[in-house]
């Protein structure tokens, strides 16, 4: 138990570790990445705050609090933390149900589950969410964000378009008639310079030279054109000309509701949250490390990650991950240490202070075009190919999750999504899962617990009145129905030893363990004995201690073939010369 809650086991920043040898280059080095970063982040951090539900001043705020605590406390060396594209859903959905408050609530809760994560060491069982999953609930989000952005994209100034899918492409097309089409020539214009800006120069992040270009036309349009109907974030937002000081969310819960309620409400979202911080920021660290030639620590990035979710909502700051785009644009510009991630939150502090008012006048198309290119990018799309050419079960298993994602909530797509992967998981087990019977002989050869030497090359005979049989396979709740089937044909009045060979069980579970007492006691009904070959030694201490080797009989409990058939021919001789 010590060792399991060893505080330095899970949580160890590499910002420590890397400033042991740190010299006056690699600060250079991360000075430039981190700068570059932050001049990557700043249209992402503003568009995923306004898509989100809230603002442009919560999305750098986010990027600002959180990016400083994920690099300065993370497990990785080169994470770059922040507000990312996968929360724009779930947030939105908070948001229209239990309003600004309720986010920064779950969001503390999603944080206090990421930190228990982390202290319990579940960093690594976070890495085995199945891959059809991730793939289907990822290509959701993508099309969900695309469709959030229509609004702006065209201009049409819907207020308080509805969440759900279905109703919002229902709303897009009852408003079609309200399209400014100065505002989606802004949009198209800045979809293609980001496309094709990165072909002529890829140092400069496209979307930075999309939004300087279309606010540098859209006000001379302001100005000369006397063309004002194209939205800017100033229209719709007051920026603050500094950071805004942290404070305790301002909840009024409703009559006859307690904070118990609240948090019963709020659980399945923070939940979902927890689950999709931990498994972008370890599959970013885990991309990461092969580029860099590292190896992070995935307990240290939950609890990372889980304090940046609990800090920034005092800060009205909204849900925080690892982000993948900036993590590589750091680390393609040299980035090597937490230093880059934690000089990229300082210049973004410097641009909320300095340049709220520019901030301003970037009009919402623009953004719209920030965000296409957004969801292209996460929609995976050869993922997506790849998929729908594997097994069915896989590809039925992402369809599912992506429909869900879309149609309903992430919350119920990570539920169902998983417990389908589950349960094609047992399916494949089980059916991997093989019973074997050996009635006459057992051809050495192919028997790898069977020790040769001299005469052991010859095929083994089993004894008169004894049946041999195998389970090729773990011994576990999945493979019951057979077991079952196996232990009613026992019944056999002239046999008097059944052999169980499990030189390929690997585990058992409680359900295996069940079993193979109900073997056991349908065989002494019928007169037989009954004796194991090949348990390795975890399988036999998880006998041991059910309490099943005392009960079977120790010397029934062999560990090959040989020596249970040698203990058969000593089992017949006895009941022989009784």
């Amino acid at each position: 138990m010590k060792n399991f809650f060893s505080f330095k086991d899970v949580f160890s920043p590499k910002l420590f570790s890397s400033l042991r040898s740190y010299s006056k280059e690699r600060l250079v080095q991360d000075l430039v990445a981190g700068m570059i970063v932050a001049v990557v982040a700043i249209p992402l951090a503003i568009a995923f705050g306004i898509s989100s539900g809230v603002g442009p001043t919560e999305g750098l705020v986010t990027a600002i609090i959180a990016g400083f605590i994920i690099s300065a406390f993370g497990g990785s060396k080169v994470q770059i933390g922040g507000p990312t594209g996968a929360f724009i859903v779930i947030i939105y959905g908070i948001i229209q149900q239990h309003g600004l408050a309720g986010l920064l609530i779950a969001t503390i809760m999603a944080g206090i589950l990421l930190i228990l994560m982390g202290l319990f060491k579940l960093g690594n069982v976070i890495k085995f969410v199945p891959y059809p999953v991730i793939v289907g609930f990822t290509a959701g989000i993508a099309v969900t964000i695309f469709s959030t952005q229509m609004n702006d994209l065209f201009g049409m100034g819907i207020q308080d378009a509805p969440a759900d899918f279905i109703h919002k492409w229902i709303c897009y097309f009852e408003h079609w008639r309200d399209i400014n089409w100065w505002a989606f020539a802004v949009g198209i214009a800045s979809l293609l310079i980001i496309i094709f800006s990165t072909k002529i120069n890829k140092k400069i992040p496209g979307s930075l030279v999309a939004i300087v270009l279309m606010t540098l036309v859209v006000w001379l349009l302001r100005k000369f054109g006397g063309i004002t109907s194209i939205i800017t974030i100033g229209d719709l937002y007051t920026l603050p000309s500094g950071m805004p000081t942290p404070h305790l969310p301002a909840l009024n819960l409703e009559e006859g509701k307690t904070w118990i309620n609240l948090i019963q409400e709020l659980f399945p979202s923070a939940f979902t949250i927890a689950m999709l911080g931990a498994i972008e920021s370890l599959l970013s660290a885990m991309v990461a490390d092969g580029v860099i030639g590292d190896k992070h620590n995935s307990n240290t990035e939950l609890i990372a990650q889980g304090l940046a979710n609990v800090v920034t909502p005092f800060f009205g700051g909204i849900p925080a991950t690892g982000a993948i785009a900036r993590t590589m644009a750091n680390i393609n510009n040299g980035g090597r240490t937490p230093v880059a991630g934690i000089v990229h939150a300082a210049m973004l502090l410097l641009v909320l202070i300095c340049f709220g008012p520019l901030v301003g006048m970037i009009p919402m198309a623009c953004l719209a075009g920030v965000l296409l290119v957004v969801s292209y990018n996460m929609a995976g799309i050869r993922s997506v190919i790849g998929l729908s050419k594997a097994p069915k079960s896989d590809f039925i298993v992402m369809i599912v999750t992506f429909v869900l994602t879309v149609i309903f909530d992430l919350t119920i797509a990570i539920e169902v999504g998983l417990l389908l992967a589950v349960i094609l998981f047992l399916k494949r087990t089980n059916e991997a899962t093989v019973i074997r019977s050996f009635s006459d002989e057992i051809d050495p050869t192919q028997q790898t617990d069977i020790r040769l030497h001299g005469n052991d090359l010859e095929k083994l005979h089993i004894p008169p009145y004894t049946e041999v049989y195998e389970i090729d396979g773990p011994y576990f709740f999945g493979i019951a129905n057979k077991f079952d089937e196996l232990s009613q044909r026992i019944g056999s009045e002239d046999q008097k030893v059944r052999i169980l060979r499990m030189r390929k069980v690997s585990f058992m579970d409680s359900t295996g363990l069940h079993n193979l007492e109900e073997l056991y006691l349908r065989s002494k009904r019928c007169g037989m004995t009954l004796v194991l070959s090949g348990v390795n030694e975890q399988v036999y201490h998880t006998l041991e201690k059910a309490g099943l080797v005392a009960m079977i009989g120790k010397e029934n409990v062999r560990n090959h073939i040989n020596s249970a058939l040698a203990r058969a021919e000593e089992l017949v001789a006895s009941e022989s010369a009784k």
